[in-house]
């Protein structure tokens, strides 16, 4: 298939890409899986007509999920990941030193044999690192199940619709709570708020009864469309989203890795929400 294809999330907005080559396409069991080739973002991944994943863009989501919480919480050994089975996640974490386990935890095997096949340069070589175990499992029964603690839980998951509206929901962020280890974090990815408030305003508040600090950060995705793609923010407690710049940078120079888009400085200004945004999360 060549052409122009279209992804329709909201019933008001749709965008499109210009397909060079489609170069994979299959119904997983769980969800259609589909891969194509576009000049501008390189390949792009989509579960159910929903792009999830481009290797143009990705670097963006990727970086800000992982190292915004790592550098803010300073000592994290153990981390886990929901969802993510493209390895992006993975490979983000794994630039860290200090990272002793990573445990992914995907749903759809699938998508995990797929992504290291067709789109290994988002993986970049995670899924070999003898720091990381798959399981392929249901993330929210692993949560609940899971005598395991964690320093930082990323949920990398889709919007919820489908099989991610399980991650969004007030039973599993408790269950994430339980999961962490003192001063642990969970991060996760939480729509557009320009398109997507409601996701924002309800996250805050099923949250809220967990954490010592919940809120959000932003980031600049250029395929997530509607403007500035919201980060959920969950801490047990509030000292590592205060940290100030100059220990955010400080420990970026003791501990740096290579980035594209993340800095100490985009770390700090991406908590600095909208207005509208912060409309959204009033208690």
């Amino acid at each position: 298939m060549t052409g122009w294809i279209r992804e329709s999330l909201y019933d008001h907005w749709q965008q499109s890409f210009l397909v060079e080559k489609e170069l994979y396409r299959s119904e997983s069991g769980l969800q259609e899986i589909v891969l194509f080739e576009t000049p501008g973002f390189g390949r792009v991944l989509t579960l159910d007509g929903v792009i999830q994943v481009t290797t143009g863009d990705e670097f963006v989501y990727h970086e800000m999920l992982a190292h915004t919480p790592i550098y803010a919480h300073g000592a994290v050994r153990t981390a886990c990941v929901v969802g993510g089975g493209d390895g992006g996640m993975l490979r983000e974490i794994l630039k860290h030193p200090g990272i002793e386990q990573a445990v992914l935890v995907e749903i759809d095997a699938g998508v995990v044999e797929f992504c290291r096949q067709y789109m290994p340069s988002v993986s970049d070589g995670a899924f070999d690192d003898p720091r990381v175990e798959v399981i392929i499992a249901d993330g929210i029964e692993f949560m609940r199940e899971t005598t395991r603690r964690f320093d930082l839980i990323v949920v990398d998951s889709t919007d919820p619709i489908g099989p991610g509206g399980v991650l969004f929901t007030e039973e599993f962020y408790r269950d994430c709570a339980r999961c962490l280890n003192p001063e642990g974090i969970v991060v996760n990815q939480n729509g557009v708020p320009f398109m997507q408030g409601d996701e924002v305003t309800d996250t805050y508040r099923r949250r809220k009864p967990y954490y010592a600090d919940v809120g959000f950060y932003v980031a600049a995705v250029p395929t997530y469309v509607g403007g500035f793609m919201a980060l959920g923010w969950a801490s047990l407690s509030p000292r590592p989203r205060a940290e100030t710049l100059e220990t955010i940078a400080g420990r970026f120079a003791a501990a740096p890795v290579a980035t594209r888009y993340y800095t100490p400085e985009i770390h700090k200004a991406a908590f600095a929400l909208p207005k509208f945004v912060q409309d959204l999360i009033k208690d």
